[in-house]
């Protein structure tokens, strides 16, 4: 049963429709000592403000800003919602279609509220637990390599991490657009994840030399872009890596927050280094940014030419093992938490 709320007055735009008195659930984390406590709590439904739209969730997906939130130190930007998870798909409420979502919060629920600019269709080949892991990791990838960067074809890219989410999305995107992708990993096992991808490069940082390897491929200052959620250990090499007017894109602090930078280098490269959050952003930036995602990346997916790597699916009540499983860097592409039971 659903309702419409009904307003009086001329300034005021009806109510989305939302379902009649129900309550949600939703995920709450916490740590507990080693692992995590993850419980299904209940709330409110919430009603869509002007602007947005609410989704039933079918699959949300995990992201390391999950696990910052819940150690206290990335809280949700003010005035959006507490409740973890920043990317979902579902379907709309008042008319059924399916979606995802990219979110500021919200998104390991039952429902979410989410903002219609930040509302595309679900890629129609993709199920719905592979469409889960679209928003975040893609649009995190188009925004620094496509849109920062200005990534085209022949550039030389370097994805570090390149077995996470965003990693694995930034090489299909990179590719997508034309360019050669070498890629880093932790771990010898994911290294065939990263040529399925697409990177002509894929090397094991703890054991090969990445400089090393990746002047031997493609010769020395040859590196249009690198993506860099690694942080302090690896901001030296990347500059050496870094052609003339090349950028290194910082989206984490993996190994830490500080770091000593070659300012003679920097200068003598005419590099940049861009600090970059897709959180943070306003409702107006991301609505901007998913248009261009729409109209630029979005068909890949119907034509096969893009596609998610789900690592694991869990349903809520094992939530907690999910959590654990990213904090021990242990997936190779996205964990995904599935609603539909």
């Amino acid at each position: 049963m659903y309702r419409t709320a009904v307003t009086s007055g001329k300034s005021r735009a009806p109510t989305l429709w939302c379902p009649e008195g129900r309550r949600l659930r939703f995920l709450h984390v916490s740590e507990q000592g080693k692992g995590y406590l993850a419980e299904l709590r209940e709330t409110e439904t919430p009603v869509p403000r002007a602007g947005e739209v609410l989704v039933r969730v079918a699959a949300s997906g995990l992201n390391r800003a999950d696990l910052s939130q819940i150690e206290g130190r990335y809280p949700p930007p003010p005035g959006e919602p507490e409740i973890l998870g920043l990317e979902a798909e579902g379907t709309v409420v008042q008319t059924g279609e399916a979606v995802c979502a990219l979110l500021a919060g919200g998104g390991h629920a039952e429902y979410v509220a989410a903002p219609v600019g930040q509302v595309f269709p679900a890629p129609t080949r993709l199920d719905p637990l592979a469409r889960a892991g679209v928003p975040e990791a893609f649009l995190t990838a188009f925004l620094n390599l496509v849109l920062e960067a200005g990534v085209r074809g022949g550039d030389a890219v370097l994805v570090h991490a390149g077995a996470s989410g965003v990693g694995l999305a930034a090489i299909q995107v990179a590719t997508y657009f034309g360019a050669r992708v070498a890629a880093t990993t932790r771990s010898r096992e994911k290294l065939p994840a990263l040529a399925r991808a697409g990177a002509d490069l894929a090397l094991d940082s703890t054991s090969e030399d990445v400089v090393g390897a990746i002047e031997s491929h493609w010769g020395r200052n040859a590196v249009r872009a690198i993506l860099d959620p690694v942080g302090a250990s690896t901001l030296a090499a990347d500059l050496e890596l870094l052609a003339t007017g090349g950028v290194v894109l910082c989206l984490a602090t993996m190994s830490g927050a500080r770091a000593e930078v070659n300012l003679s280098l920097l200068m003598k490269k005419r590099a940049r280094l861009v600090g970059s959050a897709l959180r943070s952003r306003s409702r107006e930036d991301k609505a901007a940014i998913v248009r261009r995602f729409r109209e630029e990346i979005l068909p890949g997916f119907d034509d096969g030419r893009l596609s998610v790597t789900v690592d694991s699916a869990f349903p809520p009540a094992r939530a907690a093992e999910a959590f654990q499983r990213m904090r021990e860097n242990r997936n190779t592409g996205k964990i995904i938490i599935d609603w539909r039971a």
